[in-house]
């Protein structure tokens, strides 16, 4: 059936392939912030699961909001683990690094999700996309701030 909701079907295309993207960093983040949550040890072993807890169930929600982003625009979401790797720019750890690792690698993530979100945000301004704008705004906000939150658990 043909898609009508004024946003060209190249324009959908571009910005659904952006969302892919997002999507799988987004579900791979939260995989590691989870991930994190579980193996997170040490003298501040309690603030940072509780923390990590809080940021997997934020990414969480966010990846079904994104997938059925994806699917409004009439494309489909990633199917598979080979499909998120294949998109993702968050790289994988190679064992259990240490709680300032951890930190300093969700810094990373969240920066990468930050960086990726806004190329989705001019995608979305010059197709006329409010709906991907409006999801995609506010993701900016909580990765920037989100990255900010935790290289002050550096300092």
């Amino acid at each position: 059936m043909d898609i009508d909701i004024g946003i060209k079907k190249e324009d959908r295309e571009d910005i659904a392939e952006k969302l892919q993207v997002l999507l799988a960093d987004t579900y791979n983040l939260y995989f590691k912030t989870h991930a994190y949550h579980w193996n997170v040890t040490g003298p501040r072993f309690q603030p940072l699961h509780d923390i990590f807890e809080q940021q997997y169930n934020e990414l969480w929600t966010a990846t079904d909001e994104i997938a059925e982003r994806i699917r409004s625009l009439g494309f489909n979401a990633p199917i598979g683990w080979s499909d998120i790797e294949k998109r993702t720019t968050i790289t994988e750890d190679n064992g259990v690094p240490g709680a300032d690792t951890m930190i300093a690698n969700l810094v990373k993530g969240h920066e990468a999700l930050s960086r990726t979100a806004k190329t989705l945000v001019d995608a979305a301004d010059k197709a006329g996309d409010t709906a991907t704008d409006d999801l995609v705004s506010p993701r900016v906000s909580y990765h920037e701030k989100t990255a900010w939150m935790l290289r002050a658990l550096l300092e």
